[in-house]
């Protein structure tokens, strides 16, 4: 089924160093891929065309050639046909398999894109799978910050000016990653994962109230950002409220649902004297070790003859 986003096939070559044995001349941006799914025309070359998805990737491989060669050339050409003439997106010959000549001739006639690749079949197809779901995956922007702390993938919300960025900075200067910085790219490339980003106008630049705008990779390195990270948790920002009770054992569960996927959670307040870059960095470590299956609370109450409370699970659902 087509998405609503959609990737020129233009962009797809570069990525993956296709081939091209016959492209349409157009812009590039009407030829474009808009289907996640992507798939292998062997039943289309035996004539049978039901439930057919034109807006799929094609791949040809050993197997559909194959069986081509096999056909007089009378119903090969009336298979190849048939198949052009549903225009699908683009038609990817596998293994440097030659193209037939009715196929190139048919490509053009239909002006459908035909490529070719050394990849093996199931690979190539394992490899576009992976890069469509994410650049056709359903998203969001918002405002935050991204991190990678200790390999987790750290979103940071909170009020303008709670803290943020220079929460990030010091990060940086303690040996982590920067991710985005104002506008985080949130992107669903599955039902359990969910990866960040920054717009490419702003990636890598950090905005710092009395400073300005710097580039974070020119003054920490290279080594200092990342591009994409996966989004392990979320901790939200906001100012100390003293009447607010704040969890002091780590017991309860939080989670905050993004585009349909939970996400864990935790609060942080904020005030002077607080090291946020230090309670990140340990928020990071411990999010892992519950990954694990170690609860620090409730090994602590074990020790102390107490029966661990069982954990209250809040979960706020706000993208």
């Amino acid at each position: 089924m087509a998405g609503k986003y959609s990737v020129e096939l233009r962009k797809l070559i570069e990525a993956h160093s296709f081939e091209i044995m016959y492209m349409p001349d157009k812009p590039d941006n009407e030829i474009v891929v808009r289907s996640q799914d992507v798939n292998r025309p062997g039943l289309m070359f035996a004539g049978y065309e039901k439930f057919f998805d034109s807006e799929r990737v094609e791949f040809i491989g050993l197997a559909e050639t194959s069986y081509l060669q096999e056909l007089d050339e009378a119903t090969q050409r009336e298979r190849l046909e048939l198949f052009f003439s549903l225009k699908p997106p683009v038609a990817i010959l596998t293994r440097n398999i030659d193209a037939p000549p009715a196929m190139i001739e048919l490509a053009q006639k239909y002006e459908v894109p035909l490529l070719r690749t050394s990849e093996p079949t199931s690979e190539i197809m394992a490899t576009i799978i992976s890069y469509l779901n994410s650049e056709l995956a359903e998203r969001i922007t918002r405002h935050g910050v991204m991190v990678e702390v200790y390999g987790e993938g750290i979103l940071i919300l909170g009020d303008s000016g709670v803290g943020k960025s220079e929460t990030a900075i010091e990060l940086l200067k303690r040996g982590h990653r920067l991710i985005a910085d104002d506008a985080v790219e949130i992107r669903k490339v599955s039902s359990k994962t969910l990866v960040g980003s920054s717009p490419d106008n702003i990636r890598h630049f950090v905005e710092l109230r009395g400073i300005g705008i710097v580039n974070a990779r020119n003054i920490f390195g290279i080594g200092s950002v990342k591009v994409t990270e996966k989004i392990d948790m979320v901790i939200q920002l906001e100012h100390w409220d003293s009447e607010k009770s704040y969890d002091r054992l780590g017991l309860d569960d939080e989670y905050i649902t993004i585009l349909g996927n939970k996400v864990p959670s935790t609060t942080v307040p904020v005030k002077p004297g607080r090291n946020l870059a230090i309670i990140i960095e340990i928020a990071a470590m411990n999010n892992r070790q519950k990954k694990l299956g170690y609860n620090a609370a409730k090994e602590l109450m074990t020790q102390l003859g107490m029966e661990p409370m069982e954990p209250q699970s809040t979960e706020v659902d706000v993208w």
